[in-house]
């Protein structure tokens, strides 16, 4: 018996020692096939960098979905004990950029739209429907003559506009000269003294076009499985303050699988003209208070965030 017993765990002892042998071997196997791929990837890292650096074209986008949908029934702790509610919100943001030895011509469109929709079932008087909330549309074209690699002689086209509700009311269209400055790779400075802010609007009596200063700050990054792009676009009315605006937009994303990711866009945006506008479609003449108007008007800061699932192109 003693024997056996002797034998028995002996056998397990020593399938034990083969497995942790086992496990061993194939750890060292692992680490060393795990080198080799962290070679190869460097190497084609490296052999990517030179790619992107001829010159040519390069073409890219991104986009990020978020959303979400409810529904309650005899819910007593809220007011409409009975709805059904949802949100959908839809950004994209795409590039294609020339790049040449002497000029380039970088063209990019970012978009931002949200709806949203809040059903109270127990009254007909309300809407159904998913009604737009975020409604952003821009579209610029900057095309460059090089004075060296980080400057140049730049004309510059931006449109600027909702597409969803009052398309092209506002609508700005800005067309300007100036120089472009690249002080580091990603990174476009744009400053451009002679621009003209063309202003399209029903109400002439509040937007206005003026000449003044654009500058734009853009910078785009790819870091492995992140991607960023933060974009700034100010202009400066030489006219009146009144007639300045500054956007200011970012993008995140983060790639889990694939080209599919969860990603983040949010805006900032700074705008007298169209605080005026909003102000005085909320103002009830017959009522005490002053009318609004430039003078008085209390421009707050616009902004607005999307959160969901992204699509990288």
């Amino acid at each position: 018996m003693t024997k056996k017993v002797f034998l028995t765990a002996l056998l397990m002892l020593s399938v034990a020692f083969s497995f942790a042998q086992t496990k061993e071997e194939l750890e060292t196997q692992k680490a060393e096939k795990q080198s080799v791929a962290d070679a190869a990837q460097a190497e084609a890292d490296a052999l990517q960098a030179q790619i992107d650096a001829l010159p040519g074209w390069r073409i890219g986008g991104f986009g990020v979905i978020g959303g979400s949908l409810s529904n309650f029934n005899n819910w007593y702790s809220q007011a409409a004990v009975n709805n059904s509610s949802g949100n959908i919100g839809i950004s994209f943001n795409a590039f294609a950029n020339k790049i040449e030895d002497k000029y380039f011509w970088r063209n990019s469109l970012a978009t931002n739209f949200s709806w949203v929709k809040l059903d109270d079932k127990d009254t007909d008087l309300d809407s159904d429907k998913f009604e737009p909330t975020t409604d952003v549309f821009n579209i610029s074209s900057l095309y460059g003559r090089k004075f060296s690699e980080k400057l140049a002689a730049s004309a510059l086209m931006e449109y600027r506009t909702t597409v969803l509700d009052n398309f092209n009311d506002p609508g700005y269209l800005d067309i300007g000269i100036g120089a472009t400055w690249t002080p580091i790779e990603n990174l476009i400075v744009v400053v451009h003294p002679l621009n003209y802010n063309f202003v399209f609007a029903d109400n002439d009596n509040i937007f206005e076009s003026s000449l003044g200063a654009k500058i734009v700050a853009d910078y785009t990054r790819q870091i492995g499985a992140i991607g960023f792009k933060s974009n700034l676009s100010m202009f400066q009315s030489y006219k009146s303050g009144d007639l300045s605006n500054v956007t200011w937009t970012n993008s995140f994303s983060y790639t889990l699988w694939k080209m599919i990711g969860v990603g983040f866009d949010f805006g900032l945006r700074s705008n007298k003209q169209e605080a005026l506008n909003y102000a005085l479609g909320q103002f009830d003449p017959t009522g005490t208070g002053a009318a609004p108007t430039f003078d008085n008007v209390d421009n707050e800061l616009q902004s607005y965030y999307t959160l969901g699932l992204t699509y990288k192109f």
